[in-house]
């Protein structure tokens, strides 16, 4: 138990001093940062040439279970906030660094040593056998560093809105490749048990769950989101950057500039794939259409800077009470469509929960406002999007037409008959 809560305390010591000097990064310089992470290598292999201790699973070194996935954990924050090209520097730096240390090393060796005073004479073999290892550890750095970073991208395809899943899932992996790889290397030179892999292994797939949630506190509550610019495809690490970026520039075309929500041509691009799948596979998706009741006054009144700073925050209204899977758009100046994956109820309830939090939505001079929609679910009636659209799109005509502050689903058709066409957009 002892030994457990050391290693944990040890984690969260090495975790949070390298995030603080991270943080820092733009007073004092990256440097700072990769300088630490450099005498953490060092340590690192030293302890995980020597120092062990006994856990009831298997024998394990705070040096590989500690600081080693902490340094992976460094590298993936690395890679987030800055790019691919920043994270190349100190693993070339160390792979490089290493092999200068080995070569020197070799030609220590032919000098004619001098005794000390005592009579001592120094020894560099140690020093010549854990060279070998750091020169092995840090060419598996390099690839664990490659690996963790396509196995990251990846994941966000499926893991965008699970970004703790994401790297942890990227780390437990990587870890084990590295566990693997590492620990051949040191049963031949040191002759390390089976426990040692056993033990590793377990405790390093804790540790990069520790790590892992650390860090996601970090970006969510320390750090905000910021891109830079792809610099080029001279080697492996530019091109993960290019790639990321480039995967970062296609998702941000299609957005609305005001807003950062998906426009009118998504809408219908994502639309019709969005249907066509829900008839092929009988999944439901329902369409929920939105429009802000009177919206012209506010801009009359109060300026079109306060109109846009409504349309903002309703924006991130919709999002957050949008599920992870629907999808929210602005097809027109204050009218927005959420795609919703779920049946009619859970879209109808998902449109009067938009429609009540709107009343607390702040404006100049405390204005209440109000919002009115129409909710449509694919069905037998229903063979495209524009049939989707059109239902919903009738029966947010009849809310506005039936006094606005209201959500229209289903029964309410026999209203809809009678409306005809909707309103000019000036009678909103």
């Amino acid at each position: 138990m002892t030994n457990s809560l050391l290693l944990i305390a040890e984690a969260i010591l090495y975790f949070s001093l390298m995030v603080m000097l991270f943080r820092l990064r733009g007073r004092i310089g990256i440097g700072v940062f990769m300088c630490a992470l450099g005498v953490m290598h060092f340590l690192e292999t030293y302890l995980a040439s020597v120092f062990y201790v006994a856990l009831p699973f298997g024998m394990l070194s705070p040096g590989s279970t500690v600081m080693f996935s902490g340094k992976l954990a460094m590298l993936l924050l690395l890679y987030i906030k800055e790019d691919a090209t920043t994270v190349r520097q100190p693993i070339y730096g160390l792979l490089l660094g290493n092999a200068l240390m080995i070569g020197l090393v070799l030609l220590l060796r032919l000098h004619e040593l001098a005794p000390l005073p005592d009579g001592r004479v120094p020894d560099i073999g140690f020093v010549d056998q854990m060279g070998w290892l750091m020169v092995w550890g840090t060419t598996l750095l390099f690839v664990d560093a490659i690996l963790m970073i396509l196995l990251y991208e990846r994941l966000g395809r499926k893991l965008r809105g699970s970004p703790l899943a994401r790297v942890a899932i990227a780390l437990c992996c990587v870890l084990t490749f590295d566990q693997l790889g590492f620990f051949t290397a040191l049963h031949f030179v040191t002759g390390a048990p089976l426990e040692v892999l056993v033990g590793g292994w377990i405790a390093k797939m804790a540790a990069s769950l520790i790590f892992s949630v650390m860090l996601f506190a970090y970006l969510r509550w320390f750090e905000k989101d910021e891109a830079s610019a792809p610099r080029g495809l001279a080697d492996i690490f530019q091109a993960l950057t290019y790639r990321e970026r480039y995967e970062a520039l296609v998702e941000h075309v299609g957005r609305d500039g005001l807003t950062g929500l998906l426009h009118r041509g998504r809408f219908e691009s994502d639309g019709e794939q969005a249907v066509a799948a829900s008839l092929r596979t009988g999944r439901p998706l329902s369409l929920v259409l939105i429009d802000v009741d009177h919206f012209k006054s506010i801009n009359d009144r109060f300026g079109h800077a306060e109109g846009d700073r409504v349309l903002r925050s309703m924006a991130m209204l919709l999002v957050g009470l949008a599920d992870a899977g629907d999808r929210v758009f602005r097809i027109g100046g204050e009218e927005f469509a959420i795609l919703c994956r779920g049946p009619h109820s859970l879209a109808r309830l998902l449109g009067e929960n938009i429609r009540q939090a709107m009343k607390d939505l702040p404006t100049a001079d405390g204005v209440l406002l109000s919002v009115s929609g129409g909710v449509a679910t694919v069905d037998g009636s229903t063979r495209s999007l524009s049939d989707l659209f059109e239902l919903a799109d009738r029966r947010l005509y009849a809310a506005k037409s039936g006094g606005r502050d209201r959500m229209v689903g289903d029964g309410a058709l026999h209203v809809v008959e009678r409306m005809g066409s909707r309103p000019a957009k000036t009678g909103r």
